[in-house]
C-alpha cells in the first residue's frame, strides 16, 4: 500500500470525529452533507493511504458514498476487529475521539484491504432485503404476542399481521422487479435459480449481500459468508473445527435455503445423507451443505454456466 496517512473515521448520528492517523490531528464535523463533502475534499488533498470507519448499520453509507466519489481508498470494518486491538493493547477508556485514533491505528497495523463500493443500485437493493428482514421479524414478533394477548387486542394484532404479510408479499415483488430491471443482475438471479432450492429470497440476498460471489475461490467465499471452518488445537488438544465470523445476514438466508436445498436438490440430499450416515450430527453436515451449496453457487456464476451443466454438479 502507497504510502501516506492513516484516517479513522467514528460516525455518530449528529458528528464524525477524525483522526489523522493515530496520534495526528483531531477533526469534528457535522454529519450533514455539506460538511461531509468539505471533510473529503480535505482528505483528497491530504492522499491518505487509507480511510477507515466501522460498520454502524446505515450511519456510516453517506460517509463512504461521499469518500468514493472522492475516489478515496476507504474501507469498512467490523466494529469488532479494531476493539479487540484495544483490548491487546490494553486500552480500556473509549470515547468518540479515541475510536477515532483507533480506527487509525487498525488501519496502520493491519492494512485491511479496500473493496469495491457499491453502486447506488447496490445500495438500494441491500437497503429493500434489510427491510425486508425487520418485516418477517416484526411479522414473528406480532404472532407471539397474539398468543398471548388478551381479547381485547387479538383484532388489532390479527389487523397488524395481516398488514406486515401484505408488506412483505408486494415488497417481495418489488425486490424481484429490481433485480430484473439489471441485465447483470437478471442473469446471475437466472443462474442462481437454476439450482434446485435456490429460491428468491436466497437469490436476492446473495446478489445485495454477497457482490463478491463468483469473482472469489471456494475457500474465500466460504470464509466471507462464514461457513468456513476454523481448526481449534492447542498442543495435544484437539478442539472440534467451528465456524465464526463472515456475514452473518447471508449465512442466516443460507442456512434456510440449505433446509430446502437437502430436500429438493439431488446432489445436496445425498452429500447431507451421505454425512449423517456416517454418523455426523445433523447440525454439522447441515453446515457442510451450506458450505457445498455456496460452492456450488459461486462455480456457476464464474463460470456462466446454469445448474444443468453435468460438470458442475460436483465441484
Amino acid at each position: 500500500m502507497e504510502q501516506g496517512i492513516f484516517v479513522g473515521i467514528d460516525v455518530s448520528k449528529e458528528q464524525l470525529d477524525v483522526a489523522l492517523g493515530p496520534r495526528g490531528e483531531l477533526l469534528r464535523v457535522a454529519n450533514e452533507a455539506a460538511a461531509i463533502a468539505a471533510l473529503a475534499e480535505r482528505l483528497r488533498q491530504l492522499g491518505p493511504a487509507l480511510v477507515v470507519l466501522e460498520a454502524t448499520g446505515a450511519l456510516e453509507s453517506a460517509v463512504v458514498a461521499e469518500l468514493g466519489a472522492a475516489q478515496l481508498p476507504v474501507v469498512v470494518v467490523n466494529p469488532r476487529q479494531p476493539r479487540k486491538l484495544a483490548q491487546a493493547l490494553g486500552q480500556l477508556a473509549k470515547s468518540d475521539t479515541i475510536d477515532a485514533r483507533l480506527l487509525a491505528l487498525f488501519g496502520e497495523r493491519v492494512r485491511p484491504q479496500p473493496r469495491p463500493l457499491a453502486s447506488a443500485q447496490e445500495r438500494e437493493l441491500k437497503a429493500r432485503c434489510a427491510r425486508r428482514r425487520q418485516l418477517v421479524e416484526m411479522l414473528v414478533a406480532e404472532h407471539n404476542r397474539l398468543e398471548r394477548a388478551p381479547a381485547v387486542l387479538k383484532r388489532e394484532l390479527r389487523s397488524h399481521l395481516d398488514w406486515l404479510r401484505k408488506r412483505l408479499k408486494r415488497l417481495d415483488h418489488e425486490i424481484d422487479q429490481f433485480l430484473r430491471s439489471s441485465p447483470l443482475w437478471r442473469e446471475r438471479e437466472e443462474l442462481l435459480k437454476s439450482v434446485p432450492g435456490v429460491g428468491p429470497v436466497l437469490c436476492a440476498t446473495l446478489v445485495a449481500g454477497l457482490p463478491e460471489l463468483g469473482r472469489l475461490n471456494r475457500h474465500q467465499i466460504a470464509a466471507l459468508a462464514g461457513v468456513a471452518p476454523f481448526i481449534r488445537q492447542s498442543g495435544q488438544w484437539r478442539g472440534h473445527s467451528q465456524i465464526a465470523g463472515g456475514r452473518a445476514q447471508v449465512r442466516a438466508v443460507l442456512y434456510m435455503g440449505t433446509l430446502a436445498a437437502v430436500r429438493h436438490n439431488p446432489v445436496l440430499k445425498a452429500f447431507y445423507q451421505r454425512l449423517r450416515a456416517a454418523g455426523k450430527p445433523a447440525k454439522l453436515a447441515l453446515v457442510a451443505a451450506m458450505r457445498k451449496l455456496l460452492t456450488i453457487l459461486n462455480a456457476l456464476l464464474k463460470h456462466h454456466t446454469p445448474w444443468s451443466t453435468p460438470c458442475l454438479t460436483h465441484p
